[in-house]
Formats: C-alpha cells, structure tokens, sequence
C-alpha cells in the first residue's frame, strides 16, 4: 500500500492497481481523539443501580476545560460527560461498553488515560481515532530494554487482517506504532515518556488493555469488499 498525494484529511490510497479514494473528511464522525493522552485520571468510584452503572473520574487537568455533553475518551472509549462538579466527571456507561471494554475491570484509585475530542482546530498529532473500541486484549510480555519498553499484546484471529508492521494502533487510547506482527499477538514499543504519562506506567503482564484497529483498514476493506471480485 503505497500512499499518494496526502491533502489535508483526505487521503488516496493504491493498493495492487486499484485506487482507493478515501473521504475521510466526510465519512468521520464529529468526536474524533488523536491518541495523544491530557491526563492521567484517577477513578473516584464506580455505582451500579438498577439504572445502569456510573462512572466517576478525578481530572482537575481537563474538568477546567470541559462541559457536560462533551466526549472524553476514556482508556480509549469515547464517553459522555453526563455531569460535572468540580474535578469530577461522571460518565453513564451502556452494557456494551463494558462487555467490550476493559473499563469492567476498573476499581476506585485505577488510574485512566483521558483525552478530549478534538476541537475543529485543534492540533492533529497521533491518528485519527474514535473512540469505538473493538476489543480488549491481554498484555502477554511488557519488558524493559535499554530505555524503553516492548509491550507485547494479544492479536484476536478476527482482527488480525487490520494490524500492519509500522501502522497505527491505538492501546487504552494511545496512539502507537506497530512494531511487528506474530502470530495472534502484536508489539509496540513504549518510550519512557509515553509509559510516564499513561496508565502503561501500572500495566503489568496478564491486564486487559482496549484496541482500536486503524480507521484506515476498516474503510479500505469495506470499499474493497464491494468492488474487488471475490475468488
């Protein structure tokens, strides 16, 4: 895949022969993250009722700059702020949410990566994420080499065809790289600035981490399904 005359958020793509156009400033949704973490949240408590759950979130970085009804990815999961009051957020969460997600796992002081949508002129600094967590994956080896760290994750068989040697991957929302890619696993490479100012610095070898898939891959395969020819 080769990658040709990059304008804005609009993208052309070649990929054996057949050009790919993709709009991506018309096919994304209005809450877009670029996998660049604000803050390192910690969870205030979690009330289940016979309403639904509730989330509630410590952030005295982004309760500044935040109001109810706006997008918080939290641990990569794009939520609703339901309420606020003061450095607390409240978020409702769906069963979906946490059937899918990593956020089932979370218990009062478990620090959460945050980011707020990005405004529409904001910097774009990591790739387009949104906050759709496909599924959540066991780390399987997170181990130091020099100064940084090899996060080695688990890559489920019906994701796989999305994950790219030196593609874009988003892990509890943070907008990394691929280093390489084994047989139903995946590894990125954690710098010490990222592990400090995220909850990779508590990850241990065992917790569940949230996947995003690149955006990209899903759009190709989606086009690609409808006009290539099927062997």
């Amino acid at each position: 895949m080769r990658l040709l005359k990059p304008r804005l958020a609009t993208e052309y793509y070649e990929l054996s022969g057949t050009f790919v156009y993709v709009l991506i400033s018309f096919c994304l949704p209005k809450d877009m993250f670029t996998g660049l973490i604000e803050e390192l949240g910690n969870v205030l408590g979690i009330n289940v009722t016979s309403k639904g759950t509730q989330l509630q979130i410590g952030a005295p970085h982004i309760a500044k700059k935040i109001r109810t009804g706006d997008s918080v990815a939290v641990n990569g999961c794009c939520l609703t702020l339901s309420a606020h009051r003061g450095e607390e957020l409240i978020f409702d969460l769906l069963e979906e949410t946490l059937d899918r997600t990593n956020l089932k796992t979370l218990r009062r002081d478990s620090p959460v990566n945050l980011e707020r949508s990005l405004p529409a002129n904001g910097r774009f600094g990591g790739h387009f994420v949104q906050g759709h967590v496909d599924c959540a994956a066991r780390i399987l080896a997170f181990e130091q080499s020099g100064g940084e760290h090899r996060l080695e994750v688990e890559l489920p068989a019906e994701f796989a065809h999305y994950v790219a040697s030196k593609g874009s991957i988003a892990v509890n929302g943070i907008s990394l790289t691929v280093a390489k890619v084994l047989f139903e696993r995946f590894v990125v490479w954690i710098i010490p600035h990222t592990k400090r100012h995220t909850n990779l610095d508590y990850a241990e070898v065992g917790d569940s981490l949230n996947i995003e898939f690149d955006i990209l891959a899903k759009y190709v395969e989606r086009m690609l399904s409808r006009h290539v020819p099927q062997r």
